[in-house]
């Protein structure tokens, strides 16, 4: 596994190859890290890209042309080690590409690109997906950034705030076996476009907002003021943070792509959110992450 840094005279980013996954945001001026540091007392993540898919699988399996695969939450990806497609002082690219290993529980050929870009005080984070084989291609892709909440050691989860760029925020749930309850929403309450942190707030996992109601998060400290917001144009996202431990962070994920429903029964085509790709197509997307001044 190799670490990279990217530097400009805001931010300095490092990612290290093994995910190709960014693990430190540091905001210069201040020394003020904003990513959390991976420590497995609470989770061993900082910010890993999730693929092929998104979430949990109904008993860990889908079906695909008449056979079974099995396949854990949020798929492989995280664990591959990436190779380095370019690397400048602001932007660096990575690679997987399928191999014995991954079509043995993912049966397409396939090339996964992911990038960093630094852009004043944003990251701008970068995917692009090749169907590299001769048939159709379905894949879902997904976003798992963890940022430091509170960014101080001054607060509490509990002093800080969500905001939205909506006016009301509805989201759904899953149940025990990390599966949608697709069939029931709840308003998050909001005042001025801030939702300020409950005790228990992620008691039932991730909060799953749907439907491309907003396209920035952000979270705000005690003074309400934004210290971190995420652009995407995603369909959906969702908001976590580990409930048994009180983890000194909250995670902010643009996905394209979910975990089952309660009652889903049909194949990968048929997987909600699932993206598709004829032979030889090109899958291009990003979201940004900017550190507010």
């Amino acid at each position: 596994m190799q670490k990279y840094v990217l530097e400009n005279e805001k931010l300095r980013v490092e990612i290290r190859s093994q995910g190709a996954e960014m693990t430190s945001i540091c905001r210069k001026d201040t020394n003020t890290e904003y990513l959390w540091c991976a420590d497995k007392k609470y989770w061993g993540w900082s910010s890993p890209v999730l693929f092929p898919i998104v979430g949990g699988l109904k008993d860990g399996a889908y079906t695909y042309a008449g056979e079974r695969y099995e396949m854990k939450q949020h798929g492989f990806a995280r664990h591959q080690e990436f190779a380095l497609l370019s690397q400048q002082d602001q932007e660096i690219w990575f690679a997987l590409t399928d191999s014995e290993e991954t079509r043995a529980n993912y049966p397409f050929s396939f090339c996964l690109e992911i990038g960093y870009r630094l852009q004043d005080s944003s990251v701008i984070v970068m995917w692009r997906v090749k169907n590299t084989d001769t048939k159709e291609l379905y894949f879902s892709i997904g976003a798992h950034p963890a940022f430091m909440c509170p960014l101080n050691g001054e607060e509490k989860q509990t002093d800080c705030y969500l905001g939205f760029a909506a006016d009301e925020i509805n989201y759904q749930l899953i149940d025990p076996d990390l599966h949608l309850e697709a069939a029931k929403l709840y308003p998050l309450s909001l005042e001025n476009r801030l939702h300020k942190l409950e005790k228990d707030q992620f008691a039932r996992d991730a909060l799953i907002v749907e439907h491309a109601q907003t396209n920035c998060v952000w979270l705000a400290g005690a003074d309400r003021r934004p210290y971190v917001k995420v652009h995407f144009n995603a369909p959906l996202f969702g908001v976590w943070s580990p409930d048994c431990c009180e983890a000194p962070f909250v995670c902010i994920e643009p996905w394209w792509g979910r975990c089952d429903a309660v009652g889903f029964d049909g194949t990968l085509e048929q997987r909600e959110y699932t993206n598709h790709l004829d032979a030889g197509e090109v899958f291009d997307t990003s979201y940004i992450i900017e550190i507010c001044e």
